[in-house]
């Protein structure tokens, strides 16, 4: 009898085993290093992902905030955070589709906090699972104090650390070019460019200017330093600034002094 009840318990045990393997995977992030598309069509009728409420069912919270799960077809995703050991997560503080064919997901690591702050795309490329990592080194003098985290940029997409720009219909994810090479950009982001393609940086000394879908980059220097508050800014740059186009079509934020000699290698 107890060889039977022993039997019965290891085959509960080993079947609790197998379902787990089955519903859950967990996947090694490749690194986005280069401008890629993310909009691969929907194979049948039924979404690949499937975006819900992390343990649903008894609406826990975790750390005080609304948490996701995602399943990619029937297996809920899981992901190695870093390739150091094997720790991973499946718990989201965000998820978003950012194409239309809702084939591409942003999602943050519910647990991410700080200079780990941790962004992914969960994509369908070619019938499978990409799961990309939107992490770049940085050694900024900012780092350790101030992470810029996740930037609605109007309907046009998501701005990732100041050094990814994901847009909102066919999910392309651009790296930003940087200021200096070994940082993420050391500024605020405040302003998208009336053609919705130059991204504003303010940092104390300057407007950092970056036009993501050619890497094309200009930098306005501040003879003084800018307001503090949001919307003292607004006013600001609207009492200050113009913008103007350069002989390539590209929109930049210039301070619009009379008097200022123009740099012709500015419009070259």
């Amino acid at each position: 009898m107890k060889n039977l009840l022993y039997a019965l318990s290891l085959s509960l045990i080993l079947l609790s085993c197998q379902k787990n393997q089955k519903n859950g995977v967990t996947y090694t992030p490749r690194v986005l290093t280069a401008t890629e598309k993310f909009n691969e069509s929907q194979p049948a009728a039924d979404s690949v992902f499937t975006i819900y409420n992390y343990n649903s069912g008894n609406d826990k919270e975790v750390s005080g905030e609304e948490a996701f799960q995602v399943k990619f077809r029937d297996t809920a995703v899981s992901i190695q955070k870093n390739k150091a050991n094997a720790a991973s997560t499946d718990k989201f503080a965000f998820a978003q589709f950012v194409n239309t064919q809702k084939t591409a997901l942003l999602v943050q690591a519910a647990d991410s906090t700080g200079a780990t702050t941790q962004f992914y795309l969960l994509a369908l490329k070619g019938g499978k699972l990409d799961v990309v990592s939107l992490d770049r080194p940085s050694a900024g003098k900012q780092d350790a104090t101030s992470v810029p985290g996740l930037s609605k940029v109007g309907r046009s997409g998501y701005l990732v650390n100041n050094d990814f720009f994901i847009t909102n219909v066919n999910a392309q994810a651009y790296l930003i070019k940087r200021q200096n090479a070994n940082e993420r950009i050391q500024g605020e982001f405040i302003l998208n460019s009336p053609d919705k393609s130059t991204l504003i940086f303010l940092s104390p000394n300057s407007l950092y200017q970056v036009h993501y879908p050619s890497d094309e980059s200009f930098t306005e220097k501040l003879s003084k330093p800018a307001p503090q508050s949001a919307a003292a800014i607004s006013d600001w740059i609207r009492e200050n600034f113009t913008w103007e186009k350069n002989k390539k079509g590209i929109t930049y934020l210039k301070f619009s002094d009379s008097d200022r000699i123009v740099d012709i290698r500015e419009f070259s």
